[in-house]
């Protein structure tokens, strides 16, 4: 019978236990009795084999790890790793069985993460995701704890980087920051999308974009003042003498790495707020990302939000309202 050993004393007399297996290993002594004991391995297999069938959040995190993660964009993969180290600490110790996870649990993490109500809201989410993946994988038929757990709402950005605030910082900018700045904003693309350009996506006078977040694709007509700046950029590349097909390059004609590009920012940004005390506040309120809702919000001025969604790569011009046009609508007056 598996798990039950018997062993025979010195005195001849016959012992039973049952083998819990582990490190170190735990035998639970079941008598002498075999009647009895055999009555209680029975029940210890039972409670043995129960135990074993129970899948915990760890187990399924380190699924969700080993096989979801990888498929996911670059950025997500970062934040999501950093999501699953909170999620861990939380329903990892002690390891919690994913049929005792309720709803109570859901708000006690984002009750635990309230100070950080963003983050609170993303790890409810990736929590959402990974658990119906555990239906799907047959770890549990329960339903999703955190169906009816509302999250923090994150209060939409308003900040919109006027001309003048883009041109303190552009002034004070590198020569490869100036160029990353200028792509971002005659694009409208993710900072991560515009680091990806490169000579190889002009084709028939248009770059050819694939959206790393999304993998929605655009091509976006090379003209203007964008060709001003592609052109300015192969002119800059021509001066180093090794050579990347990449449109944004460090100051030694490297591709331009994401951290580079952040430091460069930074620092510009900060030499602008000091070259520029009246402007000091907005200049510091300059995300580089907020260029992709100015170039939102200047092509739904000059045009419509339809053209503006376009050029953002949005499946529904909605999305583009309620997260990218910060300005509103130009209207008339009553009269």
């Amino acid at each position: 019978m598996q798990h039950f050993l018997a062993r025979t004393q010195k005195s001849g007399r016959v012992y039973y236990y049952f083998d819990a297996g582990g490190k170190p290993r735990k035998e639970i002594p079941l008598g002498s009795d075999y009647i009895s004991a055999v009555r209680k391995w029975a029940e210890l297999k039972a409670q043995h084999e129960v135990a074993a069938a129970v899948t915990t959040f760890p187990e399924l995190a380190a699924r969700y790890e080993r096989e979801v993660l990888p498929n996911l964009a670059k950025s997500s993969q970062i934040t999501y790793k950093a999501d699953l180290k909170h999620l861990r600490a939380f329903f990892g110790n002690p390891p919690a069985p994913l049929d005792s996870i309720r709803p109570k649990h859901i708000d006690a993490l984002l009750q635990w993460k309230k100070d950080h109500p963003t983050t609170a809201t993303r790890l409810k989410r990736l929590f959402s995701v990974m658990f119906n993946l555990a239906r799907k994988w047959d770890y549990t038929n329960n339903a999703n704890p955190c169906a009816g757990i509302k999250g923090f709402t994150a209060p939409k950005r308003e900040v919109y980087i006027t001309d003048a605030i883009f041109r303190a910082v552009w002034e004070q900018a590198t020569a490869p920051l100036r160029d990353a700045m200028d792509l971002a904003y005659l694009t409208g693309q993710r900072p991560g999308d515009v680091l990806e350009m490169t000579e190889r996506h002009i084709v028939d006078g248009m770059l050819e974009v694939k959206q790393h977040k999304t993998k929605t694709r655009r091509r976006i007509r090379i003209e203007g003042e964008l060709a001003t700046v592609i052109q300015r950029i192969k002119t800059r590349k021509e001066g180093y003498k090794v050579w990347s097909a990449n449109l944004t390059v460090n100051l030694r004609g490297l591709r331009l790495a994401k951290k580079t590009m952040r430091e460069m920012f930074v620092t510009a940004r900060a030499k602008a707020a000091d070259a520029n005390p009246e402007l000091r506040e907005a200049i510091e309120a300059f995300w580089f990302y907020d260029l992709r809702a100015k170039a939102a919000d200047d092509v739904a001025d000059e045009h419509d939000d339809q053209t503006a969604s376009n050029l953002l790569g949005h499946g529904s011009v909605a999305i583009t309202t309620r997260h990218y046009l910060r300005k509103g609508k130009i209207v008339a007056p009553t009269r």
